[in-house]
């Protein structure tokens, strides 16, 4: 496993040690021990959750907030989409940035979020298959969420506006100032 630091501090793309051969290929897609060792976190999931999607989904910006906030381990098994993390944590140097990696059932690789960030993300074939670990358990009193195409934020999902498809909860969500007050 290696694991490469964005430039958002704490946010890491976790690519797996993949083995193959004629008959197919094998890889651990996650190792508490070693996940921690690599980016020195103390991450330890307690929730996994799947999601499918069609093209153009666009399923963003969220995070929870509080005692409930959590960090995650995302990859995709089928498919592919760009996703997304913001730094929304108040006294980073990269409060308001954000990172935008490809994750495909090709490339393997995995984003890990810490507390303290937005996600989201954008379906670019025809399906996908979302997965994600999480660090605490989903608390509904403590959703939040950011307007995924906010101007301020300026987040290049590389795909055109109209081919894209949000649910009424994130075409009514708040812009990033009226959130965080910048």
């Amino acid at each position: 496993m290696k694991a490469t630091e964005t430039k958002l501090k704490g946010c890491f793309i976790v690519e797996p040690t993949k083995y193959g051969d004629s008959r197919g290929y094998f890889f651990e897609s996650f190792n508490e021990q070693a996940f921690n060792n690599l980016t020195g976190s103390q991450a330890h999931f307690v929730q996994d959750n799947q999601s499918f999607s069609t093209k153009g989904v666009l399923r963003g910006l969220h995070a929870q907030a509080g005692e409930y906030a959590q960090a995650k381990l995302v990859r995709v098994l089928e498919g592919k989409v760009i996703d997304v993390a913001v730094d929304v944590r108040p006294n980073s140097p990269t409060f308001g940035e954000y990172v935008a990696v490809e994750l495909s059932a090709e490339n393997n690789l995995q984003l890990f979020i810490p507390r303290g960030f937005l996600h989201g993300f954008v379906v670019l074939s025809e399906t996908a298959t979302f997965f994600y670990k999480c660090d605490n358990f989903y608390n509904k009193e403590s959703e939040c969420g950011v307007y995924p195409l906010d101007r301020d934020l300026a987040v290049d999902w590389t795909i055109p506006v109209e081919e894209m498809i949000l649910s009424d909860k994130d075409k009514e969500a708040l812009r990033f100032k009226e959130v965080f007050g910048i």
